[in-house]
């Protein structure tokens, strides 16, 4: 019973169940408040100061030719993509493709296989009725004829290609393919002629001798 007395009386007190109650003296001192601190209106990162402590440093861009493993590895991946186009369907990516081939052959001198795979983008270009494309497959051929001395045949590509361009009003392709024709012009004029060797007749002895 006197237990339950005196909880009764520590309840109805209302005292703090602290380790420190009895420190009165802590509660009557007056803490001093320091003024807030002042909110700025700019929050940009630029009003930071900063100082370039690093020297930025030039780089130089060094320009390497392709070696013949780079050859490689860019034709079977353009491969790849082809054959995957073309087995789905989609035909108008895989002219690209070809396209893209038939460059990489022409930078290796392989003109046989460029040539092949120009005729396949430039007859699906044709279908599509893609005439960018048709034209740049044009100029390729033209090169690629020029190089192997077809300069007729080269100039036939040129002509064909400049009448779709003005037919479809490429300017851009036009001032190209007039390069072109002026180029194939000169080239064709300061390039080596063949020179036909033919046996020499055989001499006859005459039967007086």
């Amino acid at each position: 019973m006197r237990y339950i007395f005196l909880i009764i009386c520590f309840c109805t007190s209302g005292l703090s169940a602290s380790s420190q109650w009895y420190r009165i003296d802590l509660k009557l001192i007056k803490h001093e408040r320091f003024p807030l601190i002042e909110q700025s209106d700019d929050h940009s990162i630029l009003r930071l100061s900063c100082t370039n402590l690093i020297k930025p440093v030039i780089i130089h861009s060094l320009h390497l030719d392709r070696s013949e493993y780079s050859y490689q590895a860019a034709e079977n991946l353009v491969m790849r993509t082809a054959q995957h186009n073309m087995r789905f369907r989609e035909y108008d990516n895989a002219s690209y493709n070809f396209s893209e081939l038939a460059r990489l052959y022409i930078r290796q001198n392989r003109f046989s296989e460029a040539k092949w795979y120009l005729l396949q983008s430039n007859l699906i270009a044709r279908e599509r009725n893609d005439n960018k494309l048709t034209i740049l497959n044009l100029i390729d051929l033209s090169t690629i004829k020029a190089d192997i001395g077809e300069y007729i045949m080269a100039q036939q590509d040129l002509m064909e290609a400049y009448t779709i361009a003005g037919l479809k009003g490429f300017k851009d392709d036009l001032l190209i393919i007039e390069r072109k024709i002026l180029n194939l012009k000169e080239y064709k004029l300061s390039a080596p002629k063949s020179e036909l060797r033919y046996a020499e007749a055989p001499q006859t002895v005459s039967k007086s001798e």
